[in-house]
């Protein structure tokens, strides 16, 4: 069984508890949209999952359903006692700790790990980069976060969603949006449209990560001008044909594998010219 939207009221009315704005907290309350986010993730026995943001449990829930082990991480204190009282019963650990400063090695090991999440929208990007370069053990995430955010995070080479980010999270793992959810299943509504992202990890490129991510970061700091600008002083402009980039190219355009040659190049030329 999952939480309903009446069980979900009541769980805050007897406990006295309102959803925390400042967490971004908005609870789901449909057993629907997390049944189907647990079929999205593609777990079940034998697999380890780990849920951050975990809330009320109803996601929690649902993927204990499946048969996998499931690990649920959740910040707020307030909620926490709650939590266990819903799930413990599943089988589901629970650990009271924040996703943006836990010891990832320490709590997962090394064995495989799934995460699925609600992430509140002000920590999305950022700790689903953190992850993917601290938390080898993740093989995949499924994440629910605001549709622009999702939309970013998946985008590819020419979309106008593309960013910084997109290279980043590319360089790690593939990416897709692989469905919306609206924003009536929430508790309280919120005031944008949510969609599921899916990031599967892989192999990274060979190339110098640091130095690929500065040069991406330089190159959308100015997105709306030319590389041949964004870039100038940076790199040297025999590096554009190299790389098999135009000049006249912006940061949107480029590839995974143009920013990497674009980077390679940097690092073996003496300095821009």
């Amino acid at each position: 069984m999952t939480l309903t939207r009446g069980e979900v009221l009541d769980l805050l009315e007897r406990n006295d508890l309102r959803p925390s704005r400042a967490l971004g907290q908005n609870f789901v309350v449909d057993p629907n949209t997390v049944r189907r986010i647990a079929r999205l993730a593609e777990v079940g026995p034998g697999d380890k999952v780990v849920e951050v943001g975990a809330g009320l449990g109803s996601l929690t829930l649902a993927l204990a359903e499946t048969g996998a082990s499931v690990v649920a991480v959740e910040a707020d204190r307030h909620l926490v006692p709650v939590l266990r009282t819903v799930v413990e019963g599943a089988g589901v650990e629970v650990v009271h700790a924040d996703a943006m400063r836990l010891d990832w090695p320490g709590l997962l090991g090394d064995e495989r790990w799934v995460l699925v999440a609600n992430l509140p929208y002000n920590i999305a990007t950022p700790l689903v980069l953190d992850l993917l370069e601290q938390a080898p053990m993740i093989a995949s995430m499924l994440v629910m976060v605001q549709r622009e955010v999702a939309e970013r995070i998946a985008a590819a080479a020419g979309s106008s969603a593309r960013a910084a980010v997109s290279v980043k999270a590319e360089y790690w793992a593939s990416r897709a949006v692989v469905g919306r959810v609206p924003a009536t299943v929430f508790v309280p509504r919120p005031n944008v449209e949510s969609a599921l992202v899916q990031v599967i990890r892989r192999a990274p490129p060979d190339v110098d990560r640091a130095s690929l991510f500065s040069l991406v970061d330089t190159g959308f700091g100015q997105r709306r001008k030319m590389l041949r600008r964004s870039l100038s002083g940076v790199i040297d402009v025999a590096c554009f044909p190299a790389a098999g980039v135009a000049p006249e190219q912006r940061p949107e355009e480029l590839t995974l594998e143009q920013w990497v040659k674009l980077s390679r190049c940097r690092s073996s030329t003496p300095g821009p010219s």
